[in-house]
């Protein structure tokens, strides 16, 4: 644990070992400002560490938000790795990762208003989270996220992307996992991730393997409200496939705010955010 003097408040840096229901261990990383105004569990992108997220953390501490970084299992610090003899999908995630990461901050910051929020396909299991658990938060944030579904692509993106999207669930069974880091998409992911994300992006729904539950209903229940980021030069994550994502979420009332370079102070593609953070975090805790 190291206490770190930031800006105009003292932020605590933490360091938290955790373990789901089914034994995986793995870390979550904190920034803790003296005072919170709020807490922010914080979802990275498919294939991305916690740890590229801290000075986001940081600038968001700076602001008086206590914010936690999940580590996606198979990823950073998690101790499993995706192989033929270890697969996993969306249900564990949803069901056992992530609520062993909301008890821990429960544990820290007692009475600040909760917020679930996170980064591409972060920002999608967040919302995913909120459907099932409606009381793990208050609010949600997202930036460059969006729904996969190919038809909510814009041209010439929608042309060719289901053909990528068979390719790619494709090569995770025959290798044992995604090579992603080797094809240069996403991390080395386990196949049920794959299949489960494919799932809603050729279908356009979602679903998760061997979880008993609707999330398609689920989302439609969904009144929380909803603060989206989308960044001007994001094919990743376009304002179309957004809008496609809150269109699952009718209840909610959404802001979606879009993002150029000017605004930003850095390119305004999908990752280039991370690595300068203050506009996005100044956005988000106004």
């Amino acid at each position: 644990m190291e206490t770190q003097a930031t800006g105009t408040q003292d932020i605590e840096a933490r360091e938290l070992p955790l373990h789901a229901d089914d034994g995986h261990r793995y870390a979550l990383l904190a920034r803790i400002p003296r005072q919170p105004g709020r807490s922010l569990l914080w979802l990275p992108a498919l294939g991305v560490a916690a740890r590229h997220y801290l000075p986001f953390a940081e600038a968001l501490a700076r602001r008086g938000v206590a914010v936690f970084v999940h580590e996606w299992r198979g990823n950073g610090s998690s101790a499993l790795r995706a192989d033929r003899a270890h697969d996993w999908g969306y249900r564990e995630l949803l069901t056992l990762d992530l609520p062993a990461s909301e008890a821990a901050i429960a544990g820290i910051v007692h009475g600040a208003p909760r917020t679930i929020g996170g980064h591409s396909l972060g920002g999608q299991l967040a919302c995913c989270r909120l459907a099932i658990a409606p009381q793990a938060a208050g609010a949600v944030w997202l930036i460059g996220s969006g729904a996969p579904y190919w038809r909510a692509f814009p041209l010439p993106y929608r042309l060719w992307l289901p053909f990528v999207y068979r390719f790619i669930p494709w090569l995770a069974d025959r290798n044992g996992h995604l090579p992603g880091r080797r094809i240069g998409f996403g991390g080395n992911e386990a196949r049920g991730v794959i299949r489960d994300w494919a799932r809603s992006a050729t279908g356009g729904r979602y679903a998760a393997a061997g979880l008993d539950v609707d999330l398609e209903a689920a989302l439609a229940r969904v009144e929380t409200p909803i603060h989206a980021i989308a960044l001007a030069r994001d094919w990743l994550g376009p304002v179309s496939s957004l809008r496609f994502l809150l269109s699952k979420m009718p209840r909610t009332a959404s802001t979606i705010d879009v993002l150029d370079a000017a605004a930003l102070g850095t390119d305004a593609d999908h990752y280039a955010w991370m690595k300068a953070p203050d506009a996005v975090a100044a956005r988000f805790s106004r």
